[in-house]
């Protein structure tokens, strides 16, 4: 995004500019499967709403580019780490941004204002050199191509134990007619803008400065765009491979395919695919990071006196120890019993949360019975209740 172009972002993503992390990643989620180029396969609109989309939530989502952006109204690559006008790592000037060092109130006959011929000027400044790089960048040489992203839902037992899925996507692939340059085949001509010197000449106000031409990058020379594919050098073209999930994959996981992403410029390599998962949720186990949740019910008796019961797992059934004395709502562990982590070869744990049931008390026996438990307990569960009060 060059500087000085304004976007909202929030209303890109729909949330207020006080949306929590968690409602900006919904949003995107939402969007995203709404119009992602797979889904609407030849509907260049819904391509340009899912890029908007991307965008926005590059900047939202990650919180030093948030901060900038909440700031100054924008975010740019080019800005230095400690946003608009702020020195660069290496202590000088963020080259083509950082013009703080200048007063601009001299072209304005006072004080600058937000907003004003000076404020103006300085925009004017930051896209001129911003320009600049972007060209020199244009014409250096191999590139990497961007990775892509491709959300794919799987179920809660695909997740656990990995699967292999064959996969259509829309990938880009280096443009036929020219090889992914982006340029057209023929000698290259005079550059129009600066005439063949390299420099170009800008004023602005009572200044004029001389500047390397954001045309050519400075070469003097420009090639004539690739018309089959309007200079980006890629072509979106369907294809079909297969991709093995590794078991663990859990919502938000990213599955690196490399190579698959985007076409190189300028003999650079691919990028790379990024499957990112989405996992259904199961009925009876709740899942954590690498850790699995379950309810598992219980007597009184069993409770009381303690018992063996059987529990299920991930693995299939289990036999765990109720100790005597168990109460209603503790946790008990199988270790190992988890889900298989991404990390190690390792797995996580089972939790087993303890549910007493109270049974339905129909007859006189049972009732005496509980009345002399009550009489042979008498202490009062709610005292420290009462102790605090």
């Amino acid at each position: 995004m060059p500087v000085g172009t304004q976007k909202d972002y929030y209303a890109t993503l729909g949330v207020d500019r006080s949306a929590k992390p968690e409602a900006i990643r919904k949003a995107y989620r939402r969007l995203a499967r709404r119009y992602h180029p797979d889904v609407n396969p030849g509907n260049k609109a819904a391509e340009e709403k899912f890029k908007e989309i991307q965008e926005a939530y590059d900047v939202l989502s990650d919180e030093k580019k948030r901060q900038i952006y909440d700031q100054y109204g924008f975010y740019s690559d080019n800005l230095p780490p400690g946003g608009y006008g702020q020195p660069t790592s290496a202590g000088g000037p963020a080259p083509g941004v950082d013009f703080s060092g200048f007063d601009f109130s001299d072209f304005t006959g006072g004080e600058e204002k937000a907003g004003g011929f000076g404020s103006s000027f300085r925009d004017l400044f930051s896209q001129f050199f911003s320009r600049g790089r972007e060209a020199e960048e244009e014409h250096a040489g191999p590139q990497k191509g961007r990775d892509l992203e491709h959300h794919l839902h799987l179920g809660f037992w695909d997740a656990i134990r990995g699967t292999q899925v064959r996969l259509t996507v829309a990938r880009p692939s280096a443009c036929p007619t020219c090889n992914g340059t982006g340029r057209a085949s023929g000698p290259a001509v005079t550059c129009p803008t600066c005439g063949g010197t390299g420099k170009a000449q800008r004023q602005a106000g009572a200044m004029r400065f001389s500047m390397t031409c954001p045309d050519c990058g400075g070469t003097g020379k420009q090639q004539r765009r690739c018309s089959a594919c309007g200079g980006t050098g890629e072509v979106r073209r369907p294809e079909n491979f297969e991709v093995r999930i590794p078991p663990g994959v859990d919502t938000g996981s990213r599955v690196r395919v490399p190579g698959k992403g985007s076409p190189g410029l300028r003999g650079g390599g691919p990028g790379d695919l990024y499957i990112v998962t989405e996992v259904e949720s199961h009925p009876l186990f709740e899942r954590k990071g690498d850790n699995i949740y379950i309810k598992v019910p219980v007597t009184i008796t069993e409770a009381a006196l303690g018992a063996k019961v059987e529990v299920p797992t991930i693995d299939g059934p289990a036999t765990i120890k109720i100790p005597p004395g168990t109460q209603s709502g503790q946790r008990l562990r199988l270790r190992g019993k988890g889900a298989p982590s991404l990390r190690a070869s390792v797995r996580g744990d089972q939790f087993v949360e303890v549910q007493v049931v109270v049974p339905k008390v129909a007859d006189e026996r049972t009732k005496e019975i509980l009345r002399e438990l009550a009489r042979l307990n008498p202490e009062d569960p709610r005292k420290d209740l009462k102790q605090r009060s």
